[in-house]
This record gives C-alpha cells, structure tokens and sequence, in this order.
C-alpha cells in the first residue's frame, strides 16, 4: 500500500508513472545496439515518449500530494520497495524479440487504460492521459508491425518471437489485477480498474499473434508482486543504474 500521508490519486498516479519509467529506461538499453540504425532512432524516440509520460504522471502526482516532492525524487531517490510497478517493464531486455514482446504486451494494456483514463474527473489526468493515449498508439502498431515481421519471418526469427511471448506471457496477469487503491481510484470517477481492460488487450494481442503465425501461450499462472512493491532480481540492478547521480550528486537539478 502506499504510504498513509500519500493522496490515493497521487499513488495510483505514481504506479503509472513507475510503470513507464521502468519500460522508457529498458529501452534507452539499447541505444547503439538496437539491429538498425532506423530502429536504433525508433526505440529512442519509444524511451523519450515513455519517460515524458512518466514526469506528467509524477508531476501530477506530486501536485495532489501538496508539493512535498518533486518528480526528480519520485525517479530516483526511492527505495525499491516504493516502486509499485508491474513486473513485466522490469524484465531484462533480451534479444530483440524479447524487447519487441514485452513493449506489444505492454501497449496492448497501456493504450485502452489512457483511453479510459481521458474521462477522468480530473480534467488535468484526463489531459496526460488523451496524449499518451496517441503515443502507446503508435507503439502498439510499432511493436505489432515487428512482431509481424519476426514471427513470419524466418525459422530463427519465428522461434525467438514464439520463446519471447512464452517467457513473458506469466507477467500478462498481474497487469489486469485490481486492488483496494485500483478499486478506489475507479469508484471515484478518476482512475480506471485494469481488471476491465482484458477483453481489449486480448483482442489486439491475439490479432498480432495470428498475423505473425505464432501461438499464443496458455493462462497457466502468474508472476505478480510489483504492486505491492516485490520485485525480480533485475529491478536493483536497474536502480543502482538509475539512481547513482542523484544519490551521489542528492541536491543537483535539472
């Protein structure tokens, strides 16, 4: 749960914002090292959108909190317990077909919930979320097109997207629990309850799939942990990465 000071809006705020910092930092990965040099631009313009997400969504945040932090603390001066980000966007970035699978399921979740989330009560949410609605759009149909192209591809490239959705589908689940703050967040009129969000996660997932002449795996179980701030063994290792500026340099601003 989040801290007892902490507004439930602005701690349903920072799951997203956790969610997208996490994802937008796996991507800056691979700068230099993605397959192409158009793709290498692709998946830095991917990171830039996610992590502009993240400060709206900590910004706001930090405005129902009453000012107390700023977006730059929310990053990177928390403990790892404190993130309540799904595990899925923690996961390791693989070969490019794992990067390609997790960013499709990723999208295919996050665009119907900013859809939703435009309705929010508080016409500031509301605005975050109409833009970044756009954005997961395009990546959505990005990592779709890829997915394409890798599953009905070649031998090699089909086995590494068929093993990358495989690997990854056990995180699928976690992204569409509810909880007491989700539930809450819902009732009130200004954030969106993921337990509803399956049937339009489904219908784009299972469209690429089939496009890409993959299977897609079986709902046997389920990794969860990340909302209640249990985390893989990546996730320190990306912290340390992440937050070794502004540990070192704790008064420094952008």
């Amino acid at each position: 749960m989040a801290p007892a000071s902490c507004d439930p809006r602005a701690a349903w705020l920072m799951r997203l914002g956790d969610a997208t910092l996490m994802l937008g930092h796996r991507l800056t990965e691979w700068l230099s090292r993605a397959p192409t040099l158009e793709e290498d631009i692709a998946l830095a313009n991917l990171s830039l959108d996610l992590i502009g997400q993240t400060r709206a969504f900590y910004t706001r945040a930090c405005e129902l909190e009453g000012g107390t932090r700023d977006e730059s603390e929310l990053a990177y001066r928390r403990a790892e317990p404190d993130y309540r980000n799904p595990l899925l966007v923690e996961q390791p970035n693989g070969n490019f077909a794992d990067t390609i699978a997790r960013h499709l399921l990723f999208s295919a979740y996050a665009h119907p919930l900013y859809e939703k989330l435009a309705h929010s009560t508080d016409a500031e949410t509301g605005g975050i979320a109409v833009r970044s609605a756009r954005e997961m759009a395009y990546h959505l149909r990005h990592s779709g097109e890829w997915m394409v192209r890798l599953g009905d591809g070649t031998r090699l490239s089909h086995e590494k997207a068929q093993a990358a959705l495989d690997d990854l589908w056990p995180y699928v689940p976690e992204l569409f629990e509810a909880d007491e703050l989700d539930r809450e967040a819902a009732a009130s009129g200004f954030g969106v309850d993921p337990s509803t969000l399956r049937g339009e996660f489904d219908a784009a997932v299972n469209d690429v799939i089939s496009r890409a002449t993959l299977t897609k795996p079986a709902d046997s179980f389920g990794q969860r942990g990340g909302k209640s701030g249990r985390h893989s063994e990546w996730m320190g290792h990306m912290l340390a990465q992440m937050q070794f500026l502004q540990r070192a340099y704790p008064d420094a601003r952008w």
